[in-house]
This record gives structure tokens, sequence and C-alpha cells, in this order.
């Protein structure tokens, strides 16, 4: 498994995840803040459109009373008095007829001493009122309107009430017989318009815009998040890339000392230690004769060859030699290994569990370099049960590789050690070089494969070994 990526790998491309975040929910803010806005203005223009609305209604029915209700009532009777039935539904006519099919909720009619003269209400007639800052303002030629909002509190501070009605104040004028209106005022109208339906309208385009923006925000943020991620596991696996061939790097400089210095001692360490090992040998042929008992040549011997081991081992992972690529089978090669470890097995009561599935496909390998790999690892199973165990060999083809697995049943690898079992002359047991998983991992990656090493769960480690399977070339014939 590779190491986790240090911080400062990937910091340069969150601080940007951040600001293009920050920039999507500042977009947000403004896109939202721009449709209260503007939602404001389209209020104020509906005000205005309602206001001018009123006051061409004022004026044509300035003009419609005028003519068909003043100037006839005032030859006939001489002066208008609504009072009278038949002046007020001649009046109601008038009004009725001029803003009929018009939006107008309420209307009255106010005299210059503050009494309505007519209204849609009857009973309403010669009410005198209190008068008002608007009905003053309209009595001395100033027309004005007023918004009067009705509904909970939480709907009025949202600006959109549950009723809306706009009332306007306008002087009734006098108008000369040519049609033209005067600056003399008779009296006051006031209009009342329902706005509510507007107000709704409004509010539900406010609604779609604000769940528009919404999606599409939504949306480009899904897309942000797919490429940030993307972009994250492309900087973190070039990150990866180079932390993997700065390590190569660097276990190749460490090798090339290390084969450089084992090519200039092998020599000088070898030569003398295979006189010292035949002169043991030759020692004990003479000592045999003398005193049997002495084991002193035979422990010269042992550690003799055992430093050749060693000497061999460091020479074989200082200086790898490239593999002689064949077709062969694995399954093969690791019953060679079952077959040659067959007495140690036996002894030392090990149980050899084997699932070879099938087909499995050849591999292009060198096979006494993967023989050797193959034995490395069954040597450490076996000396991870010292007083025996069984050892699960399996292999299997996935995805065009083959993969060997190994697990044992022995007390594992520390967790915090996993990463350190491939160094060179790192080693947890009391003999040993430390250099049997290191070669194991070079001649591995030799071939154009892989090598894992995990606990196994309750107790146990397991090694998985990825090797290339071999293409298989078809031609056909023409």
């Amino acid at each position: 498994m590779a190491p986790p990526l240090p911080e400062e790998k990937i910091k340069p491309f969150r601080l940007v995840k951040y600001f293009t975040f920050t920039g999507l929910v500042v977009i947000f803010l403004v896109t939202f803040i721009l449709t209260i806005l503007n939602t404001h203005w389209v209020k104020s223009m509906q005000r205005k459109k309602s206001e001018d609305y009123a006051h061409a209604l004022i004026e044509n029915l300035n003009h419609q009373v005028f003519i068909q209700f003043i100037l006839p009532i005032g030859m006939k009777f001489g002066k208008v008095q609504l009072r009278s039935q038949e002046q007020f539904e001649r009046m109601d006519r008038v009004v009725r007829s001029t803003l009929h099919s018009f939006k107008v909720e309420d209307l009255n009619i106010y005299s210059m001493n503050d009494t309505i003269s007519y209204s849609f209400e009857e009973e309403r007639i010669g009410v005198r009122t209190i008068g008002g800052t608007a009905l003053e303002q309209a009595k001395i030629g100033r027309s004005t309107s007023k918004l009067v909002q009705r509904g909970s509190f939480l709907e009025i501070l949202m600006g959109f009430p549950r009723e809306v009605r706009l009332i306007t104040f306008a002087p009734l004028r006098w108008e000369e017989p040519l049609g033209r209106i005067t600056d003399t005022v008779l009296g006051v109208v006031e209009i009342a318009q329902d706005l509510s339906e507007d107000y709704k309208t409004i509010f539900r385009i406010q609604i779609l815009v604000v769940i528009t923006c919404t999606v599409l925000m939504g949306v480009l943020f899904v897309v942000l998040v797919f490429v940030v991620k993307r972009g994250e596991a492309i900087i973190e696996k070039r990150a990866a890339e180079r932390m993997r061939l700065k390590e190569q790097l660097s276990r190749a400089e460490k090798l090339s000392s290390m084969g450089e210095m084992a090519a200039g001692i092998s020599h000088e360490i070898r030569n003398p230690l295979g006189i010292i090992r035949s002169s043991a040998e030759l020692l004990k042929k003479k000592v045999i004769r003398i005193d049997p008992a002495n084991t002193l040549p035979d422990i010269i011997v042992e550690e003799a060859t055992r430093l050749n081991g060693i000497i061999t081992d460091f020479i074989n992972f200082a200086r790898p030699r490239s593999p002689k690529l064949n077709p062969c089978r694995v399954e093969d090669i690791l019953e060679k290994n079952i077959n040659f470890l067959s007495a140690q097995i036996e002894d030392s009561r090990y149980e050899i569990r084997k699932s070879y599935g099938t087909p499995l496909p050849d591999v292009m390998g060198d096979a006494p370099m993967l023989y050797q790999s193959f034995l490395n690892l069954f040597i450490n199973a076996m000396q991870a049960m010292p007083d025996g165990g069984r050892i699960e060999v399996g292999v299997r083809a996935e995805n065009g590789r083959v993969l060997v697995e190994i697990e044992d049943e022995g007390q594992g690898v520390p967790q915090e050690l996993l990463d350190k079992v491939w160094d060179p002359f790192f080693t947890t047991k009391d003999k040993g070089t430390g250099l049997g998983l290191g070669i194991v991992r070079n001649i591995i990656e030799s071939h154009g494969g892989g090598v894992t090493i995990a606990n196994r769960s309750p107790r146990g480690a397991r090694v998985t070994i990825e090797l290339p399977a071999r293409a298989v070339e078809t031609a056909s014939a023409a």
C-alpha cells in the first residue's frame, strides 16, 4: 500500500478548491440579492403603473362626470344634491359605466368640506370624514397614492402580504366647454385598486427565479465537485508517482553504492572465506582421527557457510541480475518449492494447503529467480511459526495478471512496521540479514509485477504477488 501523501503536496490545489467553493457561495448570494432587488424593482414598476392607471381612470371619470352628470344636473336642478335618489342613480350610472371592466375595487368622491358625496356603498353618502394628509393634498390640486398592506408580520416582512391595496386621491376639477380641465377643484376622488393578485404573481416569479438559480447553482456545484475531485485525484496520483520515482531513485542510488562496495569486497571476503572453509574441512578429517568428539571444525565450517550465504544475499540484493524471460507456469514453480521443503515441512509439522484456480495463464518469467523469491517467502512463513502451523498457497488469474498469495498463522507484522519490512537490513528476527524480502521485491519488480504484505484476521500475515500474464498472440491465415 502506498504511503499517505504529505499534506503539503496537495495544499496548493486545496487552496484553489476552497477559493472556488467560496466563489460559488458568493455567486449564489449575489444572485439571491439581485433576485430580491429585481423583485423590488418589479414591485416599484407595478406600483408606478397602477398609479398611472388610476390617474388615467380619474381623468376619464372627471370628464364623464362633468359632461354626463354635473352639466345636465346643473341645468335641470340648478345644483347637485346626491342625496336625491334621482341624482344619485344618474351619478351611479355614469360612474359605473365609466369604470365598467376596469380594475377598481372601491371609489369615493368627497366634497370640499370632507363629506362623502358619492360612494359605491350608498350608506357612506353624507358621512363626514376626519380628512387626512392625502385628502388635503388632493383639495389643493396634488394627487397622492398610498399602499395599504394586510397580513401577518412575516408576510409583510417578506414583502408579500396577503392583501395589497393602492389608494389614490386626486382632485375632481372643473372643465371648460371645450373639454379643457382647469385648476378649479370641485372635490376629491378616491380610488382603491386591489393589487393582491399582481403581488402574488410577482412572488411566484421570484420563487421560480430563486428555485431556478438554486438548481443551476446546485448543478454547477456538482460539476465543480466532480472537477475538483478529479483534479485532486490527478494531483495526488502525480504526487504519489513522484514519490515512488523518488523512492526508486533513492533505492537505486543506495543499491548502486552497495553494488560498488559489494564488487570491491566480495572477492576480498570470499577468497579467504573459501580457504578457511577448505582448511576447516581438512582439519576436521585429521581431528576425527585424534579426537572424534571435537566439534570445533564443524562450527568453523557451519559459520563459514552461513557467512557465505550472507554475502550471497548481499550481492543478490545489491546487484540484481536481469531476468531471462521465458514462458513458465507459476504453479509448477510453487510445486518445486514445496517438494524441496517437504522434509522440513514433515519434520516441523507444517501443513500446506493449496488452492490453484483454473485455468491459469502462463507468465513471462525467469523460473530460477521466481523459485528463489517464492522460497524466501516459504521460509519466512515457516520461521513465523516455529512450532508448526498451516501455510496456505493460492494462485488465481485476475484482469490479465496472475496473483499468488502465501499466508501463515504466525504473529503477523506490527502495523507500524509494515512499510519498513522492505527496507534493506531491517528484520524483526534474532537471526537474519533483513535482505530476504528486499530480494523478493527486486525479483518481482524486475518481472513487471508487484508485491505487498498485510496482516490477516485474527492472526498471521499474507504476502500477495502480482505478475503480468503472458499475452497470447493469435494470427489468422488469409
